[in-house]
């Protein structure tokens, strides 16, 4: 009995879902698809950030947000970013969806990411329990930092979590993260 590869959902510009299809497949042709993000702040406002694991079929080694994912077929967004979280990070919080948006990046290997991506906060001051298989390393930074290190070094990081802390910058939410997050 083989195993079934894993589906991602195929989206049009409005997250209306108009089918599924292997996800390696869906990343080759470059087809619009549902995914999501997790950003988890401590109580000093910090974000934890996740290293991707060497084996990943993109970005190996590249630094990103705290958890990032596609749902399954029949599983809402909110659903599915709680479930990779603890599947990636050991970690069960609440989420809020913060904000949404399309992007598109190609990569050296002949994929391409273009995703519909549902943007969730939480509220995180532990210590992550991550899965190896997904998770090279972990690090909070505060906003300042990060941008201090991505401006020296932008190659360190995953292509939309740099549009993610753009759109979190300009964000008037950030003013409002601690009354988000409570």
């Amino acid at each position: 009995m083989s195993l079934l590869k894993e589906q991602v959902v195929l989206v049009d510009e409005q997250d209306n879902a108009t089918g599924t299809m292997e996800k390696i497949e869906a990343h080759e042709k470059g087809l619009l698809h549902r995914a999501f993000s997790v950003l988890l702040f401590n109580d000093k406002d910090e974000l934890l950030l996740q290293q991707r694991a060497f084996n990943k079929y993109h970005c190996p080694g590249l630094w990103t947000n705290t958890c990032c994912s596609h749902p399954y077929a029949d599983e809402n967004t909110l659903t599915a970013a709680k479930r990779r979280l603890k599947e990636e990070m050991g970690i069960e919080c609440s989420l809020q969806k913060v904000f949404d948006f399309i992007y598109k990046a190609a990569f050296d290997n002949g994929l391409t990411e273009h995703e519909f991506d549902h943007v969730f906060f939480g509220r995180f001051s532990g210590t992550p329990v991550i899965n190896p298989q997904e998770v090279a390393g972990w690090k909070y930074l505060s906003l300042n930092n990060l941008k201090k290190e991505m401006t020296q070094d932008p190659e360190s990081y995953t292509p939309w979590f740099k549009i993610i802390i753009d759109h979190t910058e300009k964000g008037a939410f950030m003013q409002q993260l601690p009354q988000l997050l409570l």
